[in-house]
């Protein structure tokens, strides 16, 4: 932890610290305020960072995580979720998954030309790809730069099926493209919603919209013909999995045919992030909720077992396990299956695609 991280609460962040890099072998920690000249504050302002990437689309080799293909044009979010695992990947590129995953985004710039070259190639089966299989397409930054807009406008072109995952309303924008794939059976949104309690959700995930919004973004995607669905994850043992019954009944309401849940595990640097902010927001609960999510993962804090990961095994994950069920049932979740459509994919220009 640098310097007088320790003592400090950056209201409007998830993480309240910056974790060492282990990819990097040296650690900076500020002193004296002249100790270095050009020292970066942590509650300093977004910076954007532009990428020239050699591919935008990537194959996704987890077993449990429900998409094939996954494409990204922002690596980092602003959105600051304490929880978010694609924290992590950060490090990658040289950042802390920290506060500097909220602060230093990453703009792929070239992602449009990327995905048009992706789709042409040879071979290319027209698998559905997921927008945000690892950082929200929808976060602040896209008001800015539009390339999840233009990743969209040539997905309709091609007629490629997109699967879309998202906790920010700037998806309603786009909804004139999402409605035209729909008629075409190309696309399936997910929002994100793991708790209705305001106050819980200004602190986990600082920079997203109210869940109410959130319902919204379901109940007018769907009323528009566009199959929503929303993913429950990830519930917090001790602090939202008790939500399950009342969400699921307002999404259902809201319009939402389908339903999943993911139980929280802490791995890699996340474990320090989410201790970190677990104790200065909730310190009379910490020991509860930080054992309630070790005994989901055999008494760690994160399981990389596939099939186990993701929904948690022991007592407590098994009761959040029936619970969901039990309430996706009584409100009509999941009795319908989404399958996009992947023989109308055709390169504009190439009359080979019409045989």
């Amino acid at each position: 932890m640098a310097g007088n991280e320790k003592n400090q609460y950056f209201k409007g962040r998830g993480a309240q610290v910056n974790p060492h890099n282990k990819f990097l072998k040296d650690v900076y920690v500020k002193e004296h305020d002249e100790g270095i000249d050009d020292w970066e504050e942590t509650d300093r302002k977004t910076s954007f960072i532009f990428e020239n990437s050699k591919t935008i689309v990537n194959k996704v080799t987890s077993p449990d995580v429900g998409m094939a293909y996954s494409l990204n044009p922002y690596q980092g979010c602003e959105h600051g979720c304490t929880y978010c695992y694609a924290r992590n990947s950060h490090q990658y590129w040289g950042y802390s998954a920290g506060l500097a995953f909220e602060q230093k985004i990453i703009v792929k710039q070239d992602a449009p030309a990327l995905f048009k070259k992706f789709l042409e190639k040879k071979g290319w089966d027209a698998s559905t790809i997921s927008l945000s299989g690892n950082t929200d397409c929808y976060q602040p930054a896209e008001r800015k730069f539009k390339l999840t807009r233009q990743l969209l406008e040539i997905a309709l072109e091609y007629r490629q099926p997109i699967g879309m995952i998202t906790k920010n309303s700037l998806i309603l924008r786009d909804q004139d493209i999402l409605q035209e794939m729909a008629k075409l059976n190309l696309c399936m949104v997910y929002v994100s919603i793991n708790s209705l309690n305001e106050d819980l959700r200004q602190v986990m995930e600082p920079r997203t919209t109210t869940a109410k919004q959130r319902l919204k973004i379901v109940e007018q995607l769907s009323k528009a013909g566009i199959p929503t669905g929303v993913m429950v994850a990830p519930l917090i043992p001790g602090l939202s999995d008790h939500e399950i019954p009342k969400i699921l009944k307002s999404v259902a309401a809201a319009g939402a045919v389908k339903a999943g849940y993911t139980v929280v595990r802490l791995n890699g640097a996340i474990a320090q992030i989410f201790e970190d902010w677990l104790r200065k927001n909730f310190p009379d609960r910490f020991d509860k909720v930080w054992h309630m999510i070790q005994s989901c993962h055999s008494g760690n804090v994160n399981d990389s077992r596939f099939g186990d990961r993701m929904r948690g095994d022991g007592n407590i994950a098994k009761m959040i396990r029936d619970s969901f069920k039990l309430h996706s049932r009584l409100n009509g979740l999941n009795t319908t299956e989404i399958i996009l459509d992947h023989s109308l994919f055709k390169v504009p220009g190439d009359q080979m695609s019409l045989f």
